[in-house]
């Protein structure tokens, strides 16, 4: 999952960027509301972190240019204001939850998994299903029945990436955008290479998931018939 953060606190900001990073996110942080803004019309994130009070631009502004544009990307906004009033206005603005300072960093985890849970098929355990495979991208291990194989970061990325989209098409440009950034020097071949590990691994456990090439368009998890 790539996760933007926008806050400007930058002692917060580094902290919550090592403790996403340590559980295994890809994460984008930047400090002020112009950015952030530009950084979200990229459209290249599945998860918004965004404090409401920033220098340059707040997050309410953000907030609604970004639902203005029709991205639909899940949005946790962060305030040290706690009345309802604000959280009122922030949901009504197409917030998805909402998170008064001071909070426990387990408090947010357990907010993303939630969010997480709406775009895919979640077990209690937090992995995620996809015909007889089970992914559980915090310990980055890919699993059918008894057997399991161990993932690289990226591997379980790509592989987070198409069971969430299920019978959609991603392409590779989506692709590098998802796991590299929208501006990461990166060639297709990168994409090519890392569809052969997942294929070879789902193919040691002898899975019934396949990764099938639509020519011209991009990849598709599929389960065998």
């Amino acid at each position: 999952m790539r996760i933007l953060l926008v806050e400007d606190e930058l002692h917060l900001a580094e902290a919550l960027t090592q403790i996403l990073i340590k559980n295994n996110f890809t994460v984008d942080s930047v400090y002020d509301g112009e950015a952030g803004l530009d950084n979200a019309l990229s459209n290249i994130y599945d998860l918004i972190i965004l404090d409401i009070m920033l220098p340059k631009l707040d997050g309410i502004s953000i907030l609604r240019n970004i639902r203005k544009e029709g991205i639909a990307t899940a949005v946790i906004l962060l305030t040290a204001r706690g009345e309802i009033s604000d959280k009122v206005i922030g949901l009504d603005s197409g917030a998805d939850d909402y998170l008064a300072k001071p909070f426990a960093t387990e408090e947010l985890l357990a907010r993303i998994r939630a969010l997480s849970r709406r775009k895919g098929e979640v077990l209690p355990d937090n992995t995620l299903k996809f015909g007889d495979i089970e992914l559980n991208p915090a310990i980055l291990k890919l699993s059918k029945e008894a057997r399991d194989v161990k993932l690289i970061l990226k591997e379980s990325e790509l592989l987070e990436l198409l069971i969430l989209r299920k019978n959609a098409v991603a392409s590779k440009e989506l692709i590098i955008e998802k796991l590299w950034g929208f501006d990461a020097e990166v060639e297709h071949n990168h994409v090519e290479v890392y569809i052969s590990f997942l294929r070879k691994k789902l193919a040691f456990l002898e899975s019934e998931v396949t990764i099938n090439t639509i020519r011209g368009v991009g990849y598709v998890l599929e389960v065998k018939s």
